[in-house]
């Protein structure tokens, strides 16, 4: 299996890469829909009704899908021999971003079905502010893969 995985590499990160990179696309647009909605939300017209639809594809077909796909070549990708040396702190600084990417996604797919629900209590502004933390996230977890500290 481990040899299978080592000739598949190049693929799986390809993979990885561009299911990364889909992901971080919702990350950041998802929290800025948010910002819109609730500056909004109040005035119940039809930008409501589109903002809702906007974010649900948003997160079921691209945010939803490229998560499963990044996480799951992210474990092949570990699993490959060679590729973490687990002695070093970078791979345990990226996994713990990644979990705490994760935990932020599910966040956001809580807040989409609160305004699906017309039931939000947040301002624009936390909104604005939360978009900064896949910023943050992103920038840890490349220069941990990058630098391998």
């Amino acid at each position: 299996m481990t040899y299978f995985l080592a000739d598949i590499y190049p693929y799986v990160l390809s993979v990885h890469i561009m299911a990364v990179l889909s992901w971080m696309a919702g990350l950041f647009y998802l929290p800025r829909l948010f910002v819109y909605h609730a500056e909004r939300a109040d005035k119940g017209d039809q930008l409501d009704e589109t903002l809702k639809i906007m974010e649900f594809k948003l997160q079921r077909y691209i945010m939803s899908p490229a998560s499963v796909v990044a996480w799951g070549a992210g474990l092949c990708l570990v699993f490959t021999p060679g590729v973490v040396d687990w002695s070093l702190i970078w791979p345990y600084t990226k996994g713990f971003c990644i979990i705490a990417m994760t935990i932020f996604d599910h966040w956001l797919m809580i807040m989409r079905k609160r305004f699906a629900r017309g039931e939000n209590k947040l301002p624009g502004r936390s909104y604005r502010l939360m978009n900064e933390i896949p910023t943050i996230l992103m920038i840890v977890i490349v220069l941990s893969v990058v630098v391998k500290f």
